[in-house]
């Protein structure tokens, strides 16, 4: 960090606001945790202060409609054992701040460094772990000017709030009004449509999920990041290719997705660089939007977490043994089995065990690239790229290429002697 400096820093406090608590559902309350991510602009065409006078006035409107975003998590009127969102006009924390470091000086922009924390070190509150959940604001947002005049634009937020969904949806309202233009989606963050039955009904096995009791000390979930360091695999648009024509070779597959394609190729290739005995189970999760996939539907513009992880197992043996199709058809049904039954029952699960994400021989891929974070268009700009500011434990994202190169960036962390056998298992056969 050269020379970074705080210019200003202040709560943001809706326009109007509309005193109620929001339920949240078990899908919202597996996500209490801050997720980060950061966004580079080239040097814009008005001053840094224009561009943050923008962003402040666009905030103040903005919370109009995302009044919940505003507000604090407490327990629930109702359970006390269940946290809601308070919407108190409380506010989200807004921090102005300058820096030496150049755009040039960060290189590649696509993926998470330690060097982007930086542009996040203002986003906590002081004495942070001491403070009651109440009292922490649920969204806070940074604006960096770097030593080029390039502009870092960079949030910390609740994940029990919004998905990648929406998230989404609340960057292309935020953009669009700083540029004086009206908001492109209403949020809606009625979360009901994923309150659990009334009595639970529990009709799969859900593999997806473990109890908080199960995760066990040989488990390859929460592997140390001190032996590990992140690393940027690139996977050009012929390796797609090439992945994808040996998925359908034999004929038994007519087609495949991209992402199925690559998913399956990851899981195999992650499992088996780890050293993995035979007899043990591996597990990879997916992400997978389920707003449209439950009766009755989530309301347009729903503004809350959709996203049920889908799954795909199978012993490290038959991750050696079978024809990619066959792995390719497991991500596939993994996707597939997820309709309004499957999810319902999911969310009976959580309401009687508590659980979390599977923890056990497991690890969760994020399609990161399919959000379209660099896409919108700010008063300052639009986005260079925009990436995670850094890489949780049991995570693999899949990020986009360079403009450009076309294909996918894979962003992983191993220990380097797994991480040349994973690049070879990748770019091999």
């Amino acid at each position: 960090m050269e020379n970074l400096k705080l210019v200003k820093k202040f709560v943001v406090h809706p326009e109007k606001f509309k005193c109620r608590r929001i339920f949240l559902s078990n899908i919202d309350l597996g996500l209490v945790a801050y997720q980060e991510s950061v966004s580079f602009f080239d040097p814009p065409q008005i001053s840094f202060a224009e561009a943050c006078e923008k962003l402040y006035s666009a905030l103040g409107r903005l919370f109009v409609h995302y009044d919940f975003f505003a507000g604090r998590l407490v327990p629930s009127l109702e359970d006390g054992q269940r946290l809601e969102i308070d919407c108190n006009g409380a506010g989200v924390v807004f921090a102005a701040a300058e820096t030496e470091t150049k755009l040039s000086q960060l290189g590649d922009l696509m993926a998470p460094k330690p060097e982007f924390k930086q542009f996040i070190a203002f986003l906590r509150e002081e004495k942070e772990e001491g403070l009651e959940m109440e009292d922490m604001p649920l969204l806070f947002i940074q604006l960096t000017q770097l030593g080029c005049g390039g502009v870092a634009f960079a949030s910390r937020y609740n994940h029990c709030v919004l998905d990648g969904v929406a998230v989404r949806e609340f960057q292309a309202n935020m953009a669009a009004l700083t540029l004086d233009k009206d908001m492109v989606m209403i949020p809606n963050p009625d979360r009901t449509v994923f309150r659990a039955r009334n009595p639970p009904l529990i009709n799969h096995p859900h593999y997806e999920y473990s109890k908080p009791i199960q995760c066990t000390s040989n488990s390859t979930f929460m592997q140390s990041s001190i032996y590990n360091r992140t690393h940027l695999i690139h996977l050009p648009p012929h390796r797609i290719a090439s992945i994808k024509k040996a998925a359908v070779r034999d004929g038994k597959m007519i087609s495949c997705t991209t992402f199925q394609v690559v998913a399956a190729k990851i899981w195999k290739a992650r499992s088996l660089a780890m050293e993995m005995e035979d007899e043990r189970v591996s597990t990879m999760l997916f992400p997978v939007d389920c707003r449209k996939r439950v009766v009755p539907q989530a309301p347009i513009g729903f503004s809350g977490n959709a996203l049920i992880p889908g799954f795909a197992r199978a012993s490290v043996k038959e991750l050696k043994a079978e024809d990619d199709c066959v792995l390719v058809e497991k991500v596939k049904e993994g996707l597939e089995r997820l309709g309004n039954e499957y999810v319902r029952s999911s969310i009976d699960w959580l309401e009687v065990n508590k659980g979390v994400p599977c923890r056990e021989d497991s690890f969760s891929l994020v399609a990161w690239w399919r959000l379209g974070l660099e896409e919108d268009e700010f008063v300052w700009g639009k986005a260079k790229s925009n990436t995670p500011v850094s890489l949780k434990p049991g995570l693999v994202y899949l990020l986009p290429a360079p403009t450009g190169e076309g294909g996918l960036n894979i962003c992983l962390e191993l220990p380097n002697d797994q991480i040349r056998e994973f690049y070879r298992l990748m770019m091999e056969g």
